[in-house]
């Protein structure tokens, strides 16, 4: 653009259509799509940088896939439900601390379980009988052993391949790891509890944590989303359809046919979306963006959240059930541990959280009740249940992203990078914290700055305008962190 032409207002607007909504507005636009933890922090750190921003949202609710739902009379998280990495490092440790929001940690920093601790379990097998905790922490400590070969293994060939591949090439190797009876059906619990980190399945895996362990959000995440949100213009109900992309500036179009324009757009819709091609791009997106978008991979891990009137079960943070393979195996969060509420919540992942989405919800929270059944044989039954659908919910299409065998980790970074004056935010573009919910919230800060830098250098304003990352010397709060 000519710099003669910068001070020109119509060129900071699309042209005039009579079904074109403006923002009524002088200084920068921006269009989010997508009010998920990612498009919310983009938001909220341009907006407090003085741009217009407007939220377009496809659901009747913000928070994407963190969820935070009341109907038990308590918050219950079918969505995201931990922070990552419990350390001043993790981005949203500063909102979370400032919101005093308490966390329960589930684990350390090295805990072979990724997100608890192994004295934190009890297991037990399909007949209902308790597996020695001696016998978990052997296994536990045979399949550190297992992990650390796999490495060896997988750096030794120059083809990428699954978890589950490099374990029959260490059992091949190393006889002498390889697990029978019991031990190897807890060796099946751990694989199965890799795959619900993943939200995959093992034979589809292809292997950077914060430290500090994990801590479950006691109060749900819908703090931190109404903490985002506050102030800015959302538009809840608002499926985009097409993203037109011109030289000054963009135009989207949603279901019912409303258009909006505005300087530029941050996409932060989740990858299983964008798989789908719901959003059609005009003109069509880089080769190598629909790549990145193609090859990343998008796993599923859902929620059946089972309230009682009592508590029956044992005063540990989790219930395992160990089968001979990882789609018999079984996994239960115990709530009250951590919140008081008598609530267990069955998280199946992988194949067997697509066969389970299949089920209606009451079959499903009966398929959850039964496999407590077979450990608990006194269990009382549930006086209410929720049950997600992460899969087959056409605003999600999928949980969270991973490393699909054979693909470069540096997708999350191609699927980031910015189209014109397009920009990505999401779990999926964090080449760092992929699949997190801090992940999201960092990436929505990088596309906001982009965004912020090339809006603003584009009109020559770049010195009117305060910093998008909060660079103010803000005071750290401390973390509520507690172990029952």
């Amino acid at each position: 653009m000519e710099s003669g032409n910068r001070s020109s207002p119509q060129l900071r607007r699309a042209a005039c259509n009579s079904n074109v909504e403006r923002m009524k507005t002088t200084s920068p636009s921006v269009i989010v799509i997508g009010g998920g933890i990612g498009g919310l922090s983009a938001a909220r750190a341009l907006h407090d940088a003085s741009f217009q921003v407007m939220v377009l949202e496809s659901r009747d609710r913000l928070g994407g896939r963190v969820h935070t739902d009341y109907s038990f009379g308590f918050p219950v998280d079918l969505g995201a439900s931990w922070l990552h990495g419990v350390c001043k490092d993790n981005p949203l440790a500063p909102l979370i601390g400032r919101l005093g929001l308490p966390l329960y940690r589930t684990s350390g920093d090295n805990s072979v379980l990724y997100d608890h601790d192994l004295e934190s379990c009890a297991l037990f097998d399909v007949d209902g009988k308790q597996v020695p905790q001696e016998l978990v922490a052997k296994v536990g400590e045979a399949f550190e052993s297992i992990l650390e070969e796999t490495d060896k293994v997988r750096q030794e060939f120059s083809e990428d391949m699954s978890i589950r591949r490099a374990f029959s090439i260490v059992f091949d190797r190393r006889p002498d790891l390889r697990l029978e009876g019991l031990a190897h059906k807890v060796l099946q619990w751990y694989l199965c509890r890799m795959e619900g980190w993943f939200s995959a399945d093992a034979d589809t895996i292809s292997e950077e944590l914060l430290p500090g362990g994990h801590g479950l959000m006691v109060r749900g995440y819908l703090p931190v989303v109404n903490t985002l949100a506050k102030g800015l213009d959302v538009r809840l109900g608002h499926r985009v359809t097409k993203i037109a992309r011109r030289y000054n500036g963009v135009k989207v179009t949603v279901e019912d046919g409303t258009t909006f324009a505005a300087d530029a757009a941050v996409i932060a819709v989740p990858l299983g979306v964008l798989k789908a091609n719901i959003i059609k791009f005009e003109p069509k997106l880089p080769d190598w963006k629909e790549a990145a978008i193609a090859d990343l991979g998008i796993g599923l891990e859902n929620k059946i959240a089972l309230h009682f009137d009592k508590v029956f079960w044992p005063n540990v943070e989790f219930l395992g059930v160990v089968a001979e393979t990882t789609y018999g195996c079984s996994y239960f969060l115990n709530l009250h541990k951590a919140t008081g509420h008598p609530v267990l919540v069955y998280m199946p992942a992988g194949q067997l959280a697509k066969d389970i989405e299949k089920m209606s919800d009451e079959a499903a929270a009966n398929f959850a009740y039964l496999q407590l059944k077979n450990i608990l044989p006194d269990a009382s039954d549930p006086i209410h249940y929720l049950v997600s659908h992460w899969g087959t919910d056409v605003n999600s299409l999928g949980s969270y992203s991973y490393d699909e065998v054979g693909k470069s980790h540096d997708l999350y970074e191609r699927l980031r990078i910015p189209v014109d004056n397009i920009f990505f935010a999401g779990e999926a573009t964090s080449m760092e914290y992929p699949g997190s919910v801090h992940g999201a919230f960092a990436t929505g800060q990088m596309a906001a700055e982009d965004c912020r830098m090339r809006v603003l250098e584009r009109y020559g304003e770049l010195d009117l305008f305060q910093p998008v990352m909060g660079e103010d010397g803000s005071v750290s709060v401390p973390l509520l962190i507690s172990r029952m």
